[in-house]
């Protein structure tokens, strides 16, 4: 292959990207908005791949199911905690390392209205919070392993462990809530500290 050739292979797989991700962010613009305006289990995936003007192929081609068009893959958010906790600092705590893997949850979203947007929809449609509350489980769970390494110098056990992990969740809920009632003011980190501090004070 000739240095012109890869050129023109760098440019082709770049513009795909950009064509790609604008279509994958259209998808999720007019669903959102249309889950806001009509309600979660009144929009069909028909009616927003029609107004986003792709094919119901297209659009399950880039989200798997319809709840991935608002919380998202459940791989790529397990994947992204998980990984994110393996990456601390040895010396990071487990609390430190599970703090940096919310952070990273929340910088899946585009902006904070998205994500209010999103958190919203969780939280007042049942079969969105059945569906997060499978994928936080799944991810306790994943972490579960990572965490006890990080615990055991400390001699911490499993069930110890998994408080820890289950505390930590149960309070960025509770942020979440919390910031969700202010109508989105102030951060939800902050948030997720006051709980947390509440819990462990």
């Amino acid at each position: 292959m000739t240095q012109g050739t890869e050129g023109k292979g760098a440019a082709t797989s770049t513009l795909w990207d950009r064509t790609r991700q604008l279509a994958v962010q259209e998808i999720l613009q007019t669903a959102l908005r249309l889950f806001t305006q009509q309600g979660y289990d009144e929009t069909t995936i028909a009616q927003i791949a029609r107004e986003a003007g792709v094919s119901q192929r297209t659009l399950f081609r880039y989200f798997g199911a319809k709840e991935d068009l608002v919380a998202g893959s459940e791989e790529r958010f397990v994947t992204l905690m998980t990984e994110t906790v393996h990456n601390q600092p040895a010396d990071a705590s487990a609390w430190d390392a599970l703090r940096a893997s919310f952070k990273a949850a929340l910088s899946l979203h585009a902006s904070r209205e998205e994500a209010l947007e999103r958190f919203r929809l969780v939280h007042h449609t049942d079969s969105l919070r059945a569906a997060y509350l499978g994928k936080r489980v799944r991810c306790q769970e994943e972490l579960l392993p990572l965490l006890e390494a990080r615990l055991a110098p400390s001699r911490t056990g499993r069930a110890q462990t998994r408080a820890i992990v289950a505390t930590a969740f149960a309070c960025f809920d509770a942020a979440t809530v919390t910031w969700l009632e202010s109508n989105g003011q102030g951060d939800i980190l902050d948030l997720y500290d006051q709980s947390l501090a509440a819990v462990r004070g």
